[in-house]
């Protein structure tokens, strides 16, 4: 190379650098120049829930933390408060009662000095069993106390007369959770049974089997339950109603499965409707030919093996740590048994939830909150009344069944406005797992009433010291627990605007439900009839998938970057369509309630919505729930449904094309 052309490559490569180096300080001076994203316009949910943010950091023994995991642990202290009271100075007698089961329980002391004894009573019975006739009647005695071996029967909604129940035989009488896990080779899975049986084996030898017939009893117990399980259907059928509703007369019961005598079993529960529900009459069939094929002597140890694991959770040490190491250890992975004080409130609310209920309403819940929370939720219902008549997707019929849906539909807060008798026997204080088996026989008395009867809308799927606020499709209505009723959903101390951006959105989310894809299933009689036109589900299914993409673009908060770990906009579709109609609808209300509210109001409405969402989880919880839940992590329930709010955008003064404020062809609208 010349002399005169290296000189020329030199200039040219200093060109380039100077060059470079007048770019970068152009693209400096025009980013310096270039207005700054506010925070709110940028990430809302941050900017929102800072302050909790920093405050609430994960520890060690916390894979995850949130505001509203933080309600439900209210709850639970405020009905331990209720009960420590109920126990020293009961105000009337339901607490004294509440007062005295509560006490029994705590009293570990008198309940390791129990032992088996609350079950004997049932074990002599089981052990009095001689000839395979005996069984059935044993079979029905234990379904008497809530302990339903062999099968399930219980009452659930009449899917041809929605306002009524019917009762519903069905797969049941497996310790495992999955039939899957009895017949599956992989070697997790037969290890996993091997624990199982070595589980059988200590309830077996708690309840009386000698030592030396553990090995040959455990066996036959878990080949009795395999027997069931193989001809069992997958979790995935039994979880769909509409798969386990077939109504049979209960008079060709008797003649079609007579070793059972299934007439006699709903005779001793109570039970004199004409019609039940048997989706897999083959498995009852089997099920009939067991009664004979299989001796009594296993039977025998079956049941007592079911008693005992049934009643492990409310007797002494042994059967609750031998309960704990396989079901809470292996099967949940749980490193350590909860409080005593945590173990006696499940039970209670197992066996006596409405009835701890009522108390609980009856001291936490104000009757200004009430008043408020109806109020809310009514202007709610107006609101959706009104975006009805503006929709541009639901064609007339449709909307003419969505308005008569909607102005059918009940609210009930607190408590259900019509409501089972509550109350239990009297328990007193002496033994534990006498008492659950007391009031276990007192609520399944009462389930059992509801068969047969147009009582449908008596008890809620939840109980009133539950948070919860969610729409039952079968019954038409709304229903708000006294428990949800506290911050961060509902704070009656706090601005009007934010109660509307809270717990109102939360009501919109549901009420939606009412109308939505799955809503329009069941019309504003009641009937299961599909009240959609193909017009209807397509516009539907178009929105929907515009929604699937935005959520398909955002990267999913506590995993590394990357297309795997980005939200499943799919799997969380049905909970970011309510999540959007909620606001738009809570929007309305607020607005049509408070029309002269200012721009701090304005402000507090969505703080409100986003303040619900605040939330920490470490990697791994965080991967669990990418592939699991179908709901959106809180950063997303925050920003992916307020970025399409016009209104938002107003409120903080955001710019289109800001983070959070979507271009407006790219805004998506359930109610326009």
């Amino acid at each position: 190379m010349t002399i005169s052309r290296q000189l020329v490559l030199a200039v040219s490569v200093a060109l380039v650098a100077l060059t470079a180096i007048s770019d970068a300080d152009a693209q400096r001076r025009r980013r310096a120049a270039a207005p700054a994203v506010s925070a709110q316009c940028s990430d809302f949910y941050t900017y929102a829930n800072d302050n909790w943010l920093k405050t609430h950091p994960l520890t060690d023994a916390t894979p995850s933390i949130s505001t509203l995991g933080q309600l439900g642990e209210r709850a639970l202290l405020q009905q331990r408060d209720l009960l420590n009271d109920a126990m020293t100075a009961p105000s009337n007698d339901a607490q004294k009662l509440l007062g005295d089961f509560w006490a029994s329980g705590l009293d570990e002391a008198a309940v390791e000095a129990d032992g088996a004894n609350p079950i004997a009573p049932l074990l002599a019975r089981i052990n009095a069993i001689r000839r395979s006739r005996d069984i059935p009647a044993s079979i029905a005695a234990l379904h008497q106390v809530g302990i339903p071996v062999a099968f399930n029967f219980s009452p659930d909604i009449d899917l041809r007369a929605l306002d009524r129940h019917i009762g519903y035989f069905m797969q049941g009488g497996t310790g495992l959770p999955d039939p899957a896990f009895y017949t599956r080779d992989d070697a997790p899975t037969h290890d996993l049974r091997e624990r199982y049986r070595a589980y059988i084996q200590q309830i077996l030898a708690l309840t009386g089997t000698p030592q030396n017939q553990l090995d040959s009893e455990s066996r036959a117990v878990l080949a009795l339950e395999t027997r069931l399980a193989r001809n069992a259907k997958p979790l995935t059928d039994i979880n769909n109603p509409f798969s386990n509703y077939d109504p049979v007369p209960v008079s060709d019961l008797n003649r079609r499965f007579r070793n059972l005598q299934l007439g006699a079993f709903l005779k001793a529960q109570g039970v004199n409707d004409d019609l039940v529900s048997m989706s897999d009459p083959a498995l009852f069939e089997q099920l009939n030919a067991m009664i004979t094929q299989v001796a009594p002597a296993q039977w025998k140890a079956y049941m007592r093996w079911y008693v005992g694991d049934a009643m492990a959770p409310y007797l002494s040490r042994s059967f609750r740590d031998a309960s704990f190491e396989f079901r809470g250890r292996t099967l949940r992975g749980q490193t350590q048994q909860p409080e005593r004080w945590q173990q006696v409130l499940d039970a209670i609310n197992t066996a006596a939830g409405p009835m701890l209920g009522h108390a609980y309403a009856a001291r936490y819940l104000p009757q200004a909150s009430e008043h408020e929370a109806e109020a809310i939720a009514t202007a709610v219902r107006q609101a959706e009344l009104a975006a009805l008549e503006r929709s541009t997707w639901l064609s007339a019929d449709a909307k003419a069944e969505a308005r008569a849906k909607i102005d059918r539909l009940k609210i009930e807060i607190g408590l259900p406005h019509r409501d089972l008798d509550y109350t239990i026997q009297p328990m007193g204080r002496g033994s534990f797992g006498s008492n659950i088996l007391i009031a276990s026989t007192w609520r399944h008395r009462e389930e059992m009433k509801r068969i047969g009867h147009g009582n449908a809308d008596r008890r809620w799927d939840v109980l009133p010291q539950q948070p919860a606020l969610t729409y039952d499709i079968a019954q038409n209505r709304l229903i708000v627990t006294a428990a949800v009723l506290q911050p961060p959903v509902f704070d009656i101390g706090a601005d009007r605007a934010s109660r509307f951006g809270a717990y109102g959105a939360l009501v919109g989310n549901q009420l939606g439900r009412a109308v939505d894809n799955k809503g329009s299933l069941v019309d504003a009689s009641g009937e299961l009839r599909s009240w959609w036109t193909p017009a209807d589900k397509t516009a539907w299914n178009e929105l929907g998938t515009r929604l699937v993409n935005q959520f398909n673009n955002y990267a999913f908060p506590s995993l590394p970057s990357g297309t795997g770990t980005r939200i499943n906009g799919q799997l969380t579709l049905s909970e970011n369509l309510s999540d959007l109609a909620g606001l738009e609808l809570a929007w309305d209300a607020f607005s049509q309630t408070m029309p002269e509210a200012n721009t701090a109001s304005k402000q507090e409405f969505f703080k409100g919505w986003a303040q619900l969402w605040a939330q920490q989880m470490t990697p791994m919880a965080a991967a669990e729930w990418l592939t699991s839940d179908p709901h959106a992590p809180g950063q997303w329930r925050v920003n992916g449904p307020l970025s399409n709010l016009p209104v938002f955008g107003s409120a903080f003064s955001c710019k289109a094309g800001q983070p959070m404020r979507r271009a407006e062809a790219d805004q998506i609208r359930i109610w326009p």
